[in-house]
């Protein structure tokens, strides 16, 4: 079972969120609501959720102020924060929290379920005594470049997709990305997502899994080989990710191909 922790000012939203939540995960995953964030940092504490989804432009006390109490006593909780383009003004706070993704409003169920996908697994990796909330920032939020001209998008999205292909058989995430490209994690969220369409973990996601299907032609192809050669350690965890995005196991997929 996953506690998550769902804060936003809008209670539609909140809903909206929670109807997504249930219906791709169903009974593993136990809901929380908060309406601000000094409801968010007492729901934390009281109901000890590892996963937050975090709106920043939160009235009283944003999203921004919320997190970094919950940090300090909760340093392996997973952040997730909800933005919109107005929000970058808190920028350089947000960094400093090492978010594992930023989803921008309006989100769609394509984004949101690979990240969730992520933060359970990083959740597992907590029991397990393996991850850590100390990733690399990139550049400072004040010192990002602003608006990219338009013909500069093209090389952009080059860079970031040549970097992603270079890298998407090792366990890279977002923060990573950022910084290999110099960019403050909020900075590159929001320039991904004007390149791709899609947040970062999105892309990945179905990435891998289109590399794993080439790997899968091989009839004699080993699922646990393949899923190592497209960044999962977990075999199992791969297998999931690919039934949700072909509706196919690896192993069916296999068998499935014209010999």
């Amino acid at each position: 079972m996953y506690r998550v922790l769902i804060a936003d000012d809008e209670e539609i939203e909140r809903l909206s969120f929670s109807r997504k939540l249930k219906k791709y995960f169903g009974e593993s995953c136990e809901v929380f609501h908060a309406e601000n964030g000094m409801q968010a940092i007492l729901a934390v504490d009281k109901n000890d959720t590892p996963i937050v989804i975090m709106d920043i432009g939160m009235p009283g006390m944003n999203g921004v102020e919320a997190a970094e109490w919950i940090r300090k006593s909760h340093p392996d909780c997973v952040i997730i924060f909800l933005t919109a383009y107005d929000d970058f003004s808190y920028a350089k706070r947000a960094v400093s929290l090492h978010a594992l993704e930023y989803l921008l409003k309006p989100c769609d169920d394509e984004e949101l379920i690979p990240v969730m996908e992520e933060a359970m697994r990083q959740v597992d990796l907590c029991g397990e005594g393996i991850r850590s909330t100390d990733a690399g920032t990139g550049r400072d939020a004040e010192d990002d470049p602003g608006q990219e001209p338009e013909n500069g998008y093209s090389r952009v999205a080059a860079a970031i997709r040549a970097y992603v292909r270079e890298n998407y058989s090792r366990d890279i995430s977002m923060q990573d990305a950022a910084r290999a490209m110099n960019y403050s994690e909020v900075y590159f969220c929001r320039l991904f997502k004007q390149c791709f369409d899609q947040n970062f973990t999105a892309y990945l996601t179905h990435l891998r899994v289109k590399e794993a299907k080439k790997l899968l032609e091989d009839p004699r192809a080993n699922i646990k080989d393949v899923s190592r050669s497209v960044g999962y350690s977990d075999s199992k965890y791969f297998s999931k990710i690919f039934k949700r995005i072909t509706g196919q196991l690896p192993s069916e997929y296999r068998d499935g191909l014209p010999s």
